[in-house]
């Protein structure tokens, strides 16, 4: 087994997540999030286990990410948001490079429910056991989208993404969650075994609202968030990072 010191603390962890710009496109941004240093520093300043880029930042900014001291999590594969139809990421850096970037661990969407579904599994193969062959943890994005996932409930889809990243090998699978029901994330993080579960910050919304559904995330198993705009889209990013660690690292989430 790979060992995820490099990106827990005490089991636990927040990763700040920046690799929508390929996903989205600039949409997201303002001139300040715009710019990865300014990302860079709230990964350092809010010491987060660990920031997520893809590859092109990664190599660009290699300088500043290795000042900053914080753990690089490389995204391997992507997609845009122009292309329509069925979801498929393909990959877009190696474990290899991972390695010369000095990564601390890899990550790579995986769209079950889709008719390239079985593309990407392939691909997933291929790199966890490279990087595990190296003694690099290796993420999973597992969202369920497609047209294999209509009809199915909400809580089965949950599940079925946690057992997946489970079944394929996973460290750690990241997972979307709608905040609405805890005993749904409960179950689907016992499916997920010995594979780690952390949620999706998703989309922006109140700090409220994001901090009720981190304190239950955590109530139910998971080990953390990897959490992007709700951060960098903040007027105080810091701030509401060191309320979420605070959750997270909470001895009574009940």
């Amino acid at each position: 087994m790979v060992s995820l010191n490099k990106i827990l603390t005490r089991g636990k962890a927040i990763y700040l997540a920046y690799d929508q710009g390929i996903e989205h496109g600039p949409v997201d941004f303002n001139d300040k999030n715009v710019n990865p240093e300014y990302i860079i520093q709230i990964a350092k300043k809010g010491k987060y286990n660990a920031v997520i880029f893809q590859k092109g930042i990664a190599e660009k900014y290699r300088k500043e990410i290795e000042k900053s001291k914080a753990p690089l999590i490389l995204k391997l594969n992507g997609k845009t948001s122009l292309r329509k139809g069925e979801p498929f990421s393909t990959q877009l850096c190696t474990v290899a490079e991972a390695l010369r970037l000095k990564a601390a661990a890899v990550g790579y969407t995986v769209y079950i429910g889709s008719e390239y579904e079985p593309k990407m599994l392939r691909e997933f193969e291929k790199i966890q056991e490279e990087a595990h062959k190296n003694n690099l943890p290796v993420i999973a994005w597992i969202y369920p989208r497609g047209k294999g996932v209509k009809g199915k409930s909400e809580k089965e889809l949950l599940a079925y993404a946690c057992r997946t990243g489970l079944e394929i090998g996973a460290d750690i699978v990241k997972v979307h969650w709608n905040g609405k029901n805890p005993s749904e994330l409960k179950w689907a993080v016992k499916s997920a075994g010995k594979t780690k579960v952390v949620i999706a910050g998703g989309s922006k919304t109140s700090e409220k609202i994001l901090l009720n559904e981190a304190k239950q995330a955590l109530a139910a198993g998971c080990i953390g968030l990897a959490i992007g705009r709700n951060i960098w889209q903040s007027d105080k990013p810091l701030e509401l990072t060191r309320k979420i660690k605070k959750v997270i690292w909470s001895k009574n989430l009940k």
